[in-house]
């Protein structure tokens, strides 16, 4: 049997209407504050894929709310950040429900800064277990931040309402940054789990070979083993390390190939090969970035 089509919501519009609410003061934006007796989350679809950007601050959830692939419980004062084209959903109870919805379409950024920049942000690519949990102090920032918004949005609209909207939204992903840091660095102990977790996964992709059957790992692969998204995975990394999972790749590819030029009779194609390269070019390129010598001029130096 085929499986029944996921809805797609393509406008703020639409949006309203689902909701059975007036028409946004704002076709391409709208803010939703979940104590409005008038909203009603569960009239959304229990699934739907959105080609808007949804940034959502749940005070307290009076239920599940789809995110993904799965259900999350939220914890009082978190954060999610939805992308275009990611599979969401509405709570499965209304009842008791308190935040903010910022959802607008990705032309309310044309024409400025953000417009390129809001792709910079991964946190709009975590997954459920991934969201941003607020202190208190914290909370107070952000809800500070959604009311200027909405204050905005409700006042009569003039040739500065959408850049100073626009620079709202800036300056709270700015602070959904630093949460991140915080949060990265507050569970540091978890950070370090993984840490491990990571370079074992890494360790045991190339000490089996498995680079020779499939290729250089990806950040995809390893973080699809680890039960993370590669966006949050690098972040991560990058807090504890400063390097990337790229980056991370990139070092233990390079101290493997290091140790096969040393104590194998490997030629240098061979070594590419071997550790997942289609082309020896590729990984002497590589190596040089790395180790500024040419992967001949380091086996010359063990003589």
């Amino acid at each position: 049997m085929e499986k029944p089509k996921i809805p797609k919501i393509e406008s703020i519009r639409k949006v309203h209407r689902m909701l059975d609410l007036p028409g946004p003061t704002h076709p391409l934006i709208t803010l939703f504050d979940t104590r409005d007796e008038r909203i009603n989350l569960s009239r959304l679809p229990v699934s739907y894929v959105t080609s808007l950007y949804k940034i959502s601050f749940i005070e307290k959830l009076g239920g599940k709310f789809r995110y993904g692939q799965g259900y999350y419980d939220f914890d009082e004062g978190s954060m999610v950040f939805t992308a275009p084209n990611q599979v969401v959903g509405s709570t499965s109870m209304y009842k008791g429900n308190e935040g903010y919805s910022l959802i607008f379409h990705q032309d309310f950024l044309q024409g400025y800064p953000l417009a390129a920049k809001v792709r910079q942000y991964g946190f709009f690519s975590y997954s459920s277990n991934e969201a941003l949990h607020l202190s208190e102090q914290e909370r107070k920032t952000v809800t500070a931040i959604f009311k200027i918004i909405e204050e905005e949005l409700n006042s009569r609209i003039d040739d500065f309402s959408q850049e100073l909207v626009i620079a709202q939204i800036e300056l709270l992903l700015t602070y959904a940054r630093r949460f991140y840091k915080r949060q990265f660095l507050t569970r540091q102990a978890a950070t370090s789990d993984l840490l491990q977790q990571f370079e074992a996964a890494l360790n045991s992709y190339i000490q089996n070979n498995e680079s020779a059957n499939k290729g250089l790992p990806t950040v995809q692969h390893l973080a699809e083993q680890l039960n993370y998204t590669p966006n949050y995975l690098s972040d991560m990394l990058r807090s504890l390390t400063g390097l990337s999972a790229q980056q991370h790749i990139h070092e233990c590819i390079i101290e493997k190939s290091k140790e096969l030029l040393a104590t194998t009779t490997l030629s240098i194609s061979e070594v590419a090969y071997q550790l997942g390269f289609e082309h020896p070019q590729s990984f002497s390129r590589l190596f040089k970035i790395k180790t500024q010598l040419s992967p001949a001029q380091f086996k010359s130096s063990l003589n």
